[in-house]
């Protein structure tokens, strides 16, 4: 029996068992989370920091501190925390030096990653190792998409622009050129290539790398993220395309999860609330899987674990301190009507199938409600006042409206 119901046992079994253990849990929890995991697979500083970054919105500090090993050769990015993670990166190293062997890192990582993404520069052809590390990644597993990334490609054409609109098209995998129509699979993205709008310089670099990985990859997108004081006129050039070959190439669930980070940020002015909100869809995501037990009851113990770490750590993006008496005035301010609700839920769990489903909904929902409800809180508490608990707990509701109806839509199309 899984960590999480044996949690669950000895939490309603009675016989005087100590409390359960909330990290085992939540650590179970995580695990089935559905939580998109790239493995990138390049040379050093051959973009793939920046992929990171356009992905995440993440800085290089954040990134920096946020990777930890997991093999000699290897480390792990979760983003935005480990604890609560909505995507997460694993990076192979050490691809630079001669002997390198990908053995233990396909034993380790293989059974992890759900994409994975090759960067190479345009400019840079001696990417011998990189293909050596790649071949038993894909021989590990053919079903896994795999993305080349052309990076750089301010460098194949010094002193001019970028050609646009973005041009480029999928690579005809097996033919060796260029394709008006897509490949295999009909639903990975597509786009005419009118060869004469592309500098000679940039697509002999571009298709020499599609030669140099011939059978190693699904898609192939040119991109350069560039810093915005570099001076180009796109810092994201090819950027959406990236995403929406990762979002096509996706599972359902972890394609939501992309989806539902994108959205939430892409309109996002605040800085405080756009770092604070892939914090809250993290957690809101691990309760709506903690909802999602089809057992009666656990979630009212674990979800108040989830939103309690939660609520700390928004707290610490805002530069507001987080004590018990604070959180129960929030708490207290936005909880009326649901306990009665989240009780009415429970019978719910009763039902196959629908109980999850609801229990879900209801879970992500709250959680993400309370974490905008805190974020309202702390910048009003940043400018020298406190709200009032009714106009709390009216946001309170409008925030829980549309996220109750927002995860059941999600959840819907993840099917």
């Amino acid at each position: 029996m899984s960590r999480l119901l044996g949690t669950i046992k000895r939490m309603f079994g009675g016989g005087g068992d100590r409390p359960p253990d909330l990290d085992a849990t939540l650590n179970e929890l995580r695990t089935r989370t559905p939580t998109p995991v790239f493995w990138l697979v390049g040379k050093t500083q051959s973009g793939k920091t920046s992929i990171i970054k356009y992905l995440t919105g993440a800085d290089d500090a954040v990134i920096g501190a946020g990777f930890r090993p997991t093999t000699k050769t290897t480390r792990r990015f979760d983003f935005p925390s480990p604890d609560a993670p909505l995507l997460s990166f694993l990076d192979t190293r050490g691809l630079d030096e001669p002997g390198y062997d990908a053995s233990a890192d396909v034993a380790a990582l293989d059974s992890q990653a759900h994409v994975v993404v090759v960067t190479a520069k345009a400019t840079d052809f001696a990417q011998g190792n990189v293909r050596a590390a790649l071949e038993p990644i894909r021989a590990a597993s053919r079903s896994r998409p795999v993305v080349l990334c052309v990076t750089t490609l301010h460098e194949a054409i010094p002193r001019q622009p970028h050609p646009t609109p973005y041009p480029f098209a999928q690579w005809a995998v097996g033919s060796g050129q260029w394709a008006d129509k897509p490949a295999a699979p009909d639903s990975l993205p597509t786009a005419h290539f009118p060869l004469p709008t592309i500098p000679d310089d940039l697509r002999r670099c571009i298709e020499e790398h599609a030669r140099a990985f011939a059978g190693l990859f699904d898609v192939l997108v040119p991109i350069d993220l560039t810093r915005p004081d570099d001076g180009f006129p796109d810092p994201e050039y090819g950027g959406e395309q990236l995403k929406q070959a990762l979002l096509t190439t996706l599972p359902g669930a972890y394609r939501q999860t992309l989806l539902r980070l994108k959205d939430a940020t892409d309109a996002l002015k605040d800085v405080h609330q756009r770092h604070a909100e892939p914090v809250i869809l993290g957690y809101s995501t691990m309760a709506a899987t903690a909802g999602a037990v089809p057992v009666p009851f656990v979630d009212m113990v674990i979800i108040p674990g989830i939103q309690a770490r939660m609520a700390a750590d928004l707290a610490k993006q805002y530069g507001q301190s987080m004590t018990m008496d604070r959180y129960r005035e929030i708490a207290a301010a936005v909880g009326v009507g649901l306990v009665s609700r989240q009780l009415a839920r429970q019978a719910t769990k009763f039902i196959p199938v629908v109980g999850s489903a609801v229990g879900a909904a209801v879970g992500g929902a709250s959680t993400y409600a309370l974490g905008r409800a805190l974020c309202y809180y702390f910048q009003a508490a940043c400018e020298g006042h406190v709200p009032d608990a009714q106009t709390l707990k009216a946001y309170y509701r409008e925030q829980y409206s549309a996220a109750e109806q927002r995860w059941k839509k999600d959840a819907a199309a993840a099917k």
